[in-house]
């Protein structure tokens, strides 16, 4: 006999409530004579937990996947170390019971069947590659996480006395792991996430797109075993509503949740990023013999440049206007010689869409006036990307919220600054954020950190969550 997905969505929402209760409690016998199965057990509180020390194990375990020594993590997309992590990522969900697959950019995907496959599923998940020196936990816990969630629901099951009954989530549950949500080797972020979004533009520059060192896309994609000569990367698009929901379990990467003692942040919307490549070009010389009114300084137009784009973020009035320019190169590169070429990469993003396109025009029209300032060549303003932002959806905070109470952690509502393949997967279904504290707000270096508490306390949100979206 299969409950109803009504009485389920019950069960499921009033779990802690359920848990406290003795055998003797009249409200549990008459939901177990409704029912047909008993609802609790004497062990059946301890049952829903998250194996703390396991998924410790496999965060440690995974981050030994590394270029660099311990504690960095360095992982880089299509590398030997990612190769091997995302091997070890398919063995944690085929021994969670997930069904797995892969498309042909390398987005691997676990599955949980539900009662009713047919219907959209309910999706989570995040990425495990990482920056060099970077840390173990940035889209780490949102993919373990997400797996140990599942481990969580089917133990839930048991601590209910429901398996006998066949049980499965009304949806099927799907874990995600995504292609390279970092930029690093081919200066493209959620790359995954954003072909999973129908992204045809990327789809056709990545024809022509090299690494560094000069290795073709397709390459370094086939070295890894993907992207056969056969395969068409419109096979990795997605169309919208192929899930119901989409949930994404992540470090803060900020101090707010850890100086404010939250336990969990319910995120409400994930700024716009936009990133621009900027090329001076000048005459160089000699630092000595070039006097200084007949410089055409291509690394003082840079530095100039620079300072621009934090005078016009600050311009925007608004404290959620950032800019960064993260990459500053100078050519030929020796302290005696002048400049003659430099090349600058500036993020920028904002909640506001319209704020940020204007600091953007602000920087294009000044690097214009720097370069005849300066008399020296702007060979190249590029706007890389300059996507929207995307706002969480309201039902699914709202179960993040009842899961949040009915767990007893206290919880606040923030907006990401940071962008993350959430922000993409908005494009093809409902989305929502959970955040977990992380050490002083550290990210991108080796000192990032959540506790096994934090996590545990994530996991536990996260799962709550999927288990009431798996029954709408």
């Amino acid at each position: 006999m299969f409950l109803k997905p009504l009485l389920w969505f019950f069960l499921l929402s009033s779990l802690p409530a359920i848990l406290s209760y003795n055998e003797a409690d009249p409200t549990v016998t008459t939901m177990e004579q409704f029912s047909g199965y008993p609802t609790h057990e004497p062990e059946s509180a301890s049952s829903f937990s998250v194996d703390t020390q396991g998924l410790q194990k496999q965060i440690d375990e995974l981050s030994s996947f590394s270029d660099t020594p311990s504690p960095s993590v360095t992982r880089v997309l299509y590398s030997e170390m990612d190769v091997v992590a995302r091997r070890y990522v398919k063995n944690l969900m085929g021994l969670s019971g997930l069904s797995v697959r892969e498309d042909a950019v390398g987005n691997i995907f676990g599955r949980w069947d539900g009662s009713e496959p047919e219907l959209s599923a309910v999706a989570t998940g995040s990425h495990i590659d990482a920056i060099p020196y970077s840390g173990k936990y940035d889209g780490v816990v949102g993919v373990l996480g997400a797996i140990e969630a599942i481990n969580v629901l089917r133990s839930l099951v048991s601590a209910l006395s429901l398996k006998r009954s066949g049980f499965k989530p009304r949806r099927s549950l799907e874990v995600i792991l995504f292609t390279s949500e970092e930029p690093t080797r081919f200066g493209i972020g959620c790359l995954g996430s954003r072909l999973l979004a129908g992204n045809e533009a990327l789809m056709k520059s990545l024809e022509t797109v090299v690494d560094s060192q000069n290795i073709p896309f397709f390459d370094a994609a086939r070295a890894a075993g993907y992207a056969n000569e056969e395969e068409d990367l419109s096979s990795v698009f997605l169309k919208k509503g192929s899930y119901s929901a989409f949930v994404e379990l992540h470090i803060e990467q900020g101090p707010i949740l850890e100086e404010e003692g939250i336990s969990v942040g319910i995120v409400t919307a994930i700024a716009a990023p936009a990133s621009i490549k900027v090329d001076f070009e000048g005459n160089g010389g000699h630092a000595g013999a070039v006097l200084m009114p007949n410089r055409n300084d291509a690394g003082l137009a840079a530095a100039e440049l620079a300072l621009a784009v934090e005078k016009h973020v600050l311009e925007s009035g608004s404290i959620d206007t950032v800019g960064t320019v993260g990459i500053l190169e100078l050519h030929p590169g020796a302290i005696n010689s002048i400049p003659s070429k430099s090349h600058l990469e500036i993020d920028t993003r904002d909640i506001d869409e319209m704020r940020r396109n204007t600091v953007i025009e602000k920087i294009h029209q000044s690097a214009i006036t720097i370069s005849k300032n300066r008399r020296v060549r702007l060979s190249e303003f590029k706007i890389i990307n300059q996507d929207p932002p995307a706002l969480s959806d309201k039902s699914i905070i709202k179960a993040m919220q009842a899961s949040s109470q009915e767990l007893n952690l206290s919880h606040k509502l923030m907006i990401s600054r940071a962008y993350h393949d959430s922000l993409f997967m908005a494009r093809i279904s409902p989305m929502a954020m959970i955040f977990i504290p992380c050490y002083k707000g550290y990210s991108h270096k080796p000192e990032e950190y959540s506790s096994p508490e934090d996590i545990a306390n994530g996991v536990k949100m996260l799962a709550l969550t999927l288990s009431k979206l798996s029954l709408y």
